[in-house]
């Protein structure tokens, strides 16, 4: 459909099949200047799908409400603060659509697992990259969302991983695991089993990334922890991504600090958007 990518046909209409039949047609007699008549909602979608630009000038159609936006973003395993206002959550669905993100979904065509990047990469964008696949991949696990997960395993770490887990509720608290699988079990608790969301702020005041000469790229990024309506805290993450010998373009996990600071422990702070604490001095220290 012209405008449009594959997967931003799919996404848009699991928005439009959302909506109501009336401002399902009344769309339709917008984009197409009420040239075209249509007899259905079925109808109507592929006439709005078909006529529409592109998928940003769509989204930021009147009748596609935020709340709709917002609803389908969560379905997709990417929790957004309640309080997000429409251009931020257009912004989030086009990054869902975007070819970085298709790519990332590929199945795997050979052994190698992890991130995908291109061979010549800054930093940071391997860390926006990385963080979006990453949070997506972890966030799918929620049985509260209601959709196939995506594969989650240790597959994705370095056998010798290592996780510091830092909980700051009402008491503090810290975990430590190292080896693939346990990394990865532990990580998946969070969202299998206590249903938790996290929403990365990948604005750039959210997350930091740099890349040390041996080769160790570090990437740091802050956020909002949710369980279902519910904005719960904040945390955040640091990650140290290795490539993958195998595959220059594959990068796995060599370890991960995680602090995660619950509601209480804010003493009523903001917690939309948080910004990222760590400099890049400190990020370096990482790197010694």
């Amino acid at each position: 459909m012209p405008g449009l990518s594959k997967t931003e046909t799919v996404g848009l209409k699991k928005i439009l099949n959302s909506m109501t039949a009336e401002d399902l047609m009344s769309l339709s007699d917008t984009v197409t200047n009420k040239l075209i008549v249509v007899e259905n909602v079925s109808e109507a979608t592929e006439t709005i799908l078909s006529f529409s630009k592109n998928a940003e000038e769509l989204l930021r159609r009147r009748k596609v409400q935020r709340d709709l936006i917002f609803k389908y973003l969560v379905k997709e395993g990417v929790t957004m603060s309640p309080n997000s206002e429409k251009h931020q959550l257009v912004k989030r669905a086009l990054e869902l659509w975007s070819p970085v993100k298709e790519t990332l979904q590929q199945p795997a065509t050979s052994d190698s697992t992890g991130v995908k990047v291109e061979v010549n990469f800054d930093p940071l964008v391997l860390g926006q990259q990385f963080c979006q696949w990453f949070f997506q991949l972890l966030n799918s696990q929620n049985p509260s969302l209601g959709h196939q997960p995506l594969q989650w395993g240790p597959q994705h770490f370095w056998p010798d991983v290592k996780l510091r887990l830092l909980s700051r509720t009402n008491v503090e608290e810290m975990e430590e695991f190292t080896g693939a699988e346990l990394v990865s079990l532990r990580l998946l608790a969070l969202t299998g089993g206590e249903r938790l969301h996290f929403s990365p702020n990948l604005e750039p005041h959210g997350i930091k990334a740099l890349a040390s000469p041996h080769g160790l790229v570090l990437v740091g990024v802050a956020g909002t922890i949710h369980r279902d309506s519910s904005c719960l805290g904040i945390f955040e993450q640091t990650f140290g991504l290795i490539r993958s010998p195998l595959d220059e373009n594959s990068w796995k996990v060599k370890f991960i600090n995680l602090k995660i600071k619950g509601q209480d422990a804010l003493g009523g702070s903001e917690v939309a958007a948080p910004s990222l604490s760590y400099n890049s001095t400190e990020l370096q220290l990482y790197c010694s």
